[in-house]
């Protein structure tokens, strides 16, 4: 039975949402994913979002995203929680992959609303989806708040509806603005994430227990000390680090999306290859900008 403090350490942190390695031949880096792994089993974050818009879920395999999670969770760090997103147009494939994600170990799934019918996706349609997914799901769920992707956004008035499913535990909303609508649902048994480092702190300042931020997959150390002040309600160091964070957040997937995090990593001795077509990698000019404005933050020797 899951109880309200086993899901409160389960997700009061902070989560990396994994990226995906590929190689200059664009195949899947399982090695490279290993060796992001381990160094981030020391950072102290909470855990890894699998599969998500950094993870380039969408131009993966099914094949290549089983692997994926598979790797993400037996090479994840001891206690660490793997949330597994799902981004699917049929409801029917959502379950599936829902009910591989549990055999394969993870601890949550993360659904997206569905987007290429999205004039249909009235806030009924909707209302069915993420409730009856969660009646049958093995895995406790999430809603995924990410207008930019799919175009759909999930009200407050939606979430209403939902924030009450006993399989329903929470919700990361990346949307750019709007977060604090969402805040008033935080309980001991539904908790709202920050889907952005650049509303982190704020965030938590109004009751967050955390977030899911791509900047964690870069420079995880520096996320965390924002977490911790925002844990603290440490106004007179968080606000300051937390413009900080915006400003490096923004010259990295702020400027250039999945490419510039994967630039930003190899720039700090991670592994994070290029992006897959359609996506470009960044050109060396850009690579070079970005070099130059880690450096100075502070953050490259």
């Amino acid at each position: 039975m899951r109880t309200a403090f086993v899901l409160r350490e389960k997700m009061a942190g902070l989560f990396a949402p994994i990226s995906t390695p590929f190689t200059g031949g664009e195949e899947a880096d399982y090695g490279a994913l290993r060796f992001n792994l381990e160094r981030y089993a020391a950072s102290g974050i909470l855990g890894y979002l699998a599969l998500g818009s950094n993870g380039e879920n969408r131009s993966l395999t099914e094949e290549e995203k089983l692997r994926v999670l598979e790797t993400i969770v037996r090479h994840k760090g001891r206690g660490q929680v793997v949330i597994a997103g799902a981004a699917y147009d049929a409801q029917r494939d959502t379950e599936r992959f829902l009910a591989r994600a549990a055999d394969l170990g993870a601890d949550f799934g993360l659904v997206l609303s569905p987007g290429y019918f999205r004039k249909q996706m009235t806030e009924d349609v909707l209302c069915r989806y993420f409730s009856t997914l969660a009646d049958t799901s093995p895995l406790p769920l999430l809603i995924y708040n990410a207008p930019g992707f799919c175009g759909v956004t999930i009200t407050p008035a939606l979430l209403a509806r939902l924030a009450g499913h006993p399989n329903i535990v929470g919700m990361k909303d990346s949307a750019a603005t709007g977060i604090e609508d969402f805040l008033p649902f935080e309980s001991e048994t539904f908790h709202v994430l920050a889907g952005s480092a650049n509303f982190l702190f704020p965030a938590m300042m109004g009751g967050s227990v955390g977030g899911t931020v791509s900047l964690a997959n870069t420079f995880p150390d520096l996320v965390m000390e924002l977490f911790r002040y925002g844990q603290a309600r440490d106004e007179v160091r968080g606000r300051p680090l937390q413009e900080r964070v915006t400003r490096i957040n923004d010259a990295i997937s702020g400027a250039y999306g999945v490419a510039g995090v994967k630039a930003a990593m190899n720039l700090a001795g991670l592994r994070g290859g290029i992006p897959r077509r359609p996506l470009l990698p960044l050109t060396p000019p850009q690579v070079e900008e970005m070099k130059k404005r880690l450096a100075a933050e502070g953050l490259l020797g």
